[in-house]
């Protein structure tokens, strides 16, 4: 049970409390800074006015930000509440699980596995000098008939709560990379949309399907979208891509696809 900041407890607990409550508000600050974010809102901040004060401070999120590596010394971008950009900030992360291949079709449900079926490939060196990211090493690859793959994220299961998500709406950015076989023209598509509790769509993203012709240059291109300003309710968010190879090649000649990302928060320093 917190102390608060008129009671008096007898004992060694509240000795401990008076002590500290002492120190310098800056060498407070200091120590806050190494308490997890989550503590320090449910466990420190109830204690007294003291720490709930200091905990409100913007001074202590900006530390803590800086600490972490969220902003750099000379950080000048404008930013309406620390406490929130540091939650963001710390959950920052690609929310799609498996979006390279490495786990198979692990997390994936496969909506439609058409002609001779979804197939995992590894890039080959030359591919990998041209990929954009050298960390990719495996691809998905459609057949001659439509095959498409999604994901469904859950927001509060990935630790965006709903009031963070309802009072902040913070962007959402969508990124995927695709490529037509040289030999074989394709079809590329993709749908995302963000859900609300009962799965109700509350904003799309679907651009038209990308149609290459055969004899491309089978380049990796990235297709990307930023949902802001989207109504408050976003639960889920529901990621679709695939396509079909326009030959109807027996095989796997349809689009290629990987480092699909979903990412929520502001940008990298």
């Amino acid at each position: 049970m917190g102390v608060s900041a008129t009671s008096r407890p007898s004992g060694t607990a509240a000795m401990a409390v008076g002590n500290i409550n002492e120190l310098p508000e800056n060498i407070l600050l200091e120590l806050f800074t190494h308490v997890p974010a989550r503590q320090l809102l449910l466990r420190c901040r109830p204690v007294c006015s003291l720490w709930r004060d200091l905990i409100d401070l913007v001074t202590l999120w900006k530390r803590k930000c800086l600490r972490e590596g969220f902003i750099t010394e000379d950080w000048d971008q404008p930013v309406a509440d620390w406490k929130i950009f540091y939650f963001l900030r710390s959950l920052r992360r690609n929310l799609l699980h498996n979006p390279c291949a490495e786990e198979g079709f692990e997390f994936w449900s496969l909506d439609v596995n058409g002609g001779d079926e979804w197939k995992v490939e590894d890039l080959s060196k030359d591919q990998r000098k041209e990929f954009p990211n050298d960390q990719v090493k495996k691809y998905f690859v459609t057949s001659y008939y439509t095959c498409l793959k999604s994901q469904v994220v859950d927001l509060k299961a990935e630790g965006y709560w709903e009031e963070l998500m309802d009072a902040t709406r913070p962007d959402i950015e969508v990124k995927d990379w695709f490529a037509a076989r040289p030999d074989c023209g394709s079809k590329y598509q993709l749908c995302v949309q963000l859900l609300s509790s009962a799965h109700a769509p509350l904003g799309t993203f679907q651009p038209d399907p990308v149609t290459i012709q055969q004899k491309s240059d089978a380049k990796w291109r990235e297709i990307s979208h930023t949902f802001s300003n989207y109504p408050p309710g976003v639960r889920y968010i529901w990621f679709q891509h695939g396509g079909v190879d326009t030959h109807y090649w027996a095989g796997w000649y349809g689009p290629r696809v990987t480092n699909s990302s979903i990412i929520i928060g502001p940008p990298l320093p």
